[in-house]
């Protein structure tokens, strides 16, 4: 089936390794985006981390931010939808953790904001203005769009299975990182949750879809989409888990495909 709408992670897939975006990406955005094809950036940021890469690659449209959980004009700078977890959800999937994974501290992202205990050890930069610090009831009082919780020597994917048994569905669990980290939304939020909605409303079939990714929490998005290709520098369950496969971030894998794709795209006008 025609490919109608182009899905990429940001984090490993479009952004390499030194943080940058590179020309030949931008450009290959581009020219899907005039050759009719949807652009979509799909991934873990909240939308306050949005802003330089709607620089960067030129894309104003909509991102799929916080794996699934805000939809973000990144034009208007405005979330225009949202699935997010409850204080009383994000209170018994702390209670639950905590209980069965001694030494787990955690973080609460709303997108715009960011709260955390004091023991809560940053990997980067928060960005956030708004930045509360408290204990865990204090800083579980509103709906947030992603609970993060680390520990200090688990690896991720034993961190990520305990944490699969514990919640036992009551929460989405995944992680996108190469230490403990653990980034729970919502009860069947993912980034194929946010990315099918959004295709929805434009009449797009997930057979219709291309998506790139390289972590485990795009796995959701790649078994949904009708073609998915994983970077070189993927993880092994998305490797495995991907129909196909293209360069590496830093070999700008993404556009190599896009390009393709818009050569078919120009033809077939």
């Amino acid at each position: 089936m025609t490919v109608r709408l182009v899905a990429t992670d940001l984090d490993g897939t479009i952004v390499r390794s030194d943080g940058t975006i590179s020309a030949r990406t931008r450009d290959a955005l581009a020219a899907a985006e005039a050759a009719g094809l949807m652009v979509v950036l799909v991934t873990g940021r909240p939308p306050r981390w949005m802003a330089e890469v709607a620089e960067a690659t030129g894309h104003t449209g909509l991102a799929v931010c916080a794996n699934g959980a805000l939809l973000y004009d990144l034009h208007t700078e405005t979330v225009v939808d949202s699935r997010l977890l409850e204080p009383a959800a994000l209170r018994e999937v702390v209670a639950r953790l905590r209980a069965a994974i001694p030494g787990l501290v955690f973080a609460v992202e709303h997108g715009m904001s960011f709260a955390h205990e004091p023991d809560y050890r940053h990997g980067w930069a928060i960005g956030a203005a708004d930045t509360r610090v408290g204990a865990i009831d204090s800083i579980l009082d509103r709906a947030a769009a992603k609970l993060l919780a680390r520990h200090p020597t688990l690896e991720p994917e034993a961190l990520l299975q305990q944490a699969i048994e514990v919640l036992d569905g009551q929460a989405t669990a995944t992680h996108s990182s190469s230490y403990g980290l653990l980034e729970i939304s919502a009860s069947g939020v993912t980034k194929a949750s946010g990315l099918a909605e959004l295709a929805g409303r434009h009449g797009i079939t997930a057979a219709e879809v291309v998506a790139f990714g390289d972590m485990p929490n795009d796995l959701a998005m790649l078994v949904w989409a009708g073609r998915s290709v994983a970077m070189a520098n993927a993880h092994p369950q998305v490797l495995a888990a991907a129909s196909e496969r293209t360069g590496s971030n830093d070999d700008d894998g993404v556009a190599q495909v896009v390009e393709r794709l818009v050569v078919a795209a120009r033809l077939k006008r």
